[in-house]
């Protein structure tokens, strides 16, 4: 939890300015309430869950940091797990900050924050960290933008004409899981298709190679990597939509749902994650409609496939991830090989 460790610096010499506007980047909205005046602060969050939450509580939320804005009083950095993502937001905050303005940078250990604490030591003073909860806060001036350039986000290319950005789900390579789900969908795939969890879209284009393929609709809840989607994937049958796969509901029902939904909350594996994907599909899908789905192997997927699907087999896979299709939404599954 971040946020109660980030109240007591703040209670502490480094307040906040008494006037101007904040800027939060990053923050969890499982953490609750930012220690932050709601009427001077812009959230920055991408993932579309925490961005509503943020919304919801009356904060101005907005999904991209270049729709912040700049000239902001001061800035506070919720540390994410990518170093890459982290020295991108690091570069934002300084850059956005009027120079002198406070910047808060707030993290676990286990996310990384002694070492960036370090990174930044070298380029600019910082305060003496404040240190609770396995995690520390610390505090350095804004430089303005050019002292952390370096840092800002930049294009990564992980397969020949897809472009991904930093702390996005396998941005440098394609995942394998990803992969091996590709391989095995049916050539004969066809109608309308959604690919929910589409990250950088990767997996939208194998679906679209198959031309009977009339409609998919990409569904990611990261607003960066439904972005690079944007940008990866040129056809006229692609439906883009920043959402929580969980709450998606298309326009019509569907053919097929093809995933390769996330399990982890943070760095703990979360089942009910890909359960939740599961539940959704089958919602989704017309009577006679189909998913096709990879998981890890250890994952247990089975119960929650059998109570809404009527068939389920095992497709494939390796040591590492099995490959399903389940197909019939509604009544309970007869398992088979």
């Amino acid at each position: 939890m971040t946020h109660p460790r980030l109240s007591l610096a703040l209670d502490g010499a480094d307040a906040l300015p008494l006037s101007g506007q904040i800027l939060a980047l990053g923050p969890v909205a499982a953490a609750g309430d930012l220690p932050l005046p709601k009427e001077r602060t812009t959230v920055v969050q991408g993932f579309r869950p925490d961005h509503d939450a943020f919304a919801a509580r009356g904060y101005r939320t907005v999904p991209a940091v270049a729709e912040a804005g700049s000239g902001f009083a001061a800035a506070i950095v919720f540390l994410p797990r990518s170093r890459g993502a982290a020295h991108a937001l690091v570069a934002e905050a300084a850059a956005r900050v009027v120079p002198g303005g406070p910047v808060w940078v707030d993290g676990a250990k286990t996310d990384g924050i002694d070492s960036i604490l370090k990174e930044v030591r070298a380029r600019v003073a910082v305060s003496a960290p404040f240190a609770k909860a396995h995690g520390k806060v610390f505090r350095f001036d804004a430089p303005g933008p050019e002292a952390f350039a370096d840092w800002a986000a930049a294009d990564i290319h992980p397969a020949p004409g897809f472009v991904t950005r930093p702390g996005v789900f396998s941005a440098e390579k394609v995942d394998r899981g990803s992969a091996l789900l590709a391989e095995a969908l049916p050539q004969g795939l066809k109608g309308r298709v959604a690919d929910l969890g589409a990250g950088w879209g990767w997996l939208a284009a194998q679906i679209l190679a198959r031309p009977g393929v009339s409609e998919l609709h990409l569904v990611e809840a990261d607003h960066a990597a439904h972005a690079c989607a944007e940008v990866n994937i040129d056809d006229p049958r692609a439906r883009f939509h920043w959402a929580d796969a969980t709450r998606f509901r298309p326009p019509a029902k569907l053919d097929a749902v093809v995933m390769n939904p996330p399990f982890h909350a943070g760095r703990a594996a979360e089942p009910a994650l890909g359960q939740g994907f599961i539940e959704a599909a089958a919602a989704m899908l017309a009577p006679s409609g189909s998913l096709y789905m990879v998981a890890n192997r250890h994952l247990p997927y089975e119960a929650v496939l059998t109570r809404h699907f009527r068939e389920l087999a095992e497709i494939g896979g390796d040591t590492g991830f099995k490959l399903f299709r389940a197909a019939r939404p509604g009544e309970p599954a007869r398992p088979r090989r």
